[in-house]
C-alpha cells in the first residue's frame, strides 16, 4: 500500500535530517535478494552505525536536492537500498562487504564529500580503513618508540645485575 502525502512529507523530513549531517552515501541493487539475507545487512548496517532503507527513489531525491548527494539523483533508478553514514567509509563498508558474499546485492553508485563515486570508487572508499582503525594505528605508533625504550633499560638493568653477580 503506497504512502500517503503526510507520510511522504515526513519520509522526506526524515531523510534529509540524515543526509544533512551524512558524509557518505552508497546506493545498491537489491533485487532478488533474500528476506532472510536483507535482515542479516540491517543488522551489520545498525551495528556499524550505517542508516540502511529501501525508499522510493523520488522521495530520496528530493530528499537530496540541493545537498552534496545531489549527483547521486541520476542514478536513483530501480529497485535500490540506501545506505547513509556519518562515518566517511561506514556505508561503503557494510555494502560492499555485504555484497562480496551475496551476488544479489549490486553496488551501483555513492557519493563522497561531494564526489560521484562509480562501483569501483565505492570498493576503494569500502577498503580505507575506519576512524577506530585509524586510531588504532596511530596509537600503536606513538607507543612503539615508549615500548622499546622500557625493554632497552629492562635489558641495561638485567647487564647490570648480572655483571654484579
Amino acid at each position: 500500500m503506497g504512502l500517503n502525502l503526510d507520510e511522504k512529507k515526513a519520509v522526506v523530513a526524515e531523510l534529509s535530517a540524515r543526509v544533512a549531517g551524512a558524509q557518505t552515501m552508497v546506493v545498491a541493487e537489491y533485487s532478488g535478494l533474500q528476506v532472510a539475507h536483507l535482515t542479516r545487512l540491517r543488522a551489520q548496517a545498525r551495528a556499524a552505525g550505517v542508516y540502511l532503507r529501501v525508499l522510493k527513489n523520488t522521495l530520496v531525491r528530493r530528499a537530496v536536492d540541493g545537498t552534496v548527494f545531489a549527483s547521486l539523483a541520476e542514478q536513483m533508478t530501480g529497485p535500490l537500498i540506501y545506505s547513509i553514514s556519518d562515518d566517511a567509509v561506514a556505508a561503503a563498508k557494510v555494502l560492499n562487504d555485504f555484497a562480496k558474499t551475496n551476488d544479489k546485492l549490486i553496488l551501483k553508485a555513492g557519493s563522497y564529500a561531494g564526489e560521484l563515486l562509480d562501483p569501483a570508487g565505492v570498493q576503494k572508499l569500502a577498503s580505507v580503513p575506519s576512524r577506530e582503525e585509524l586510531l588504532a594505528q596511530l596509537l600503536g605508533m606513538m607507543q612503539a618508540p615508549v615500548t622499546g625504550f622500557a625493554c632497552a633499560l629492562a635489558a641495561l638493568a638485567k647487564q647490570r645485575e648480572e655483571a654484579v653477580a
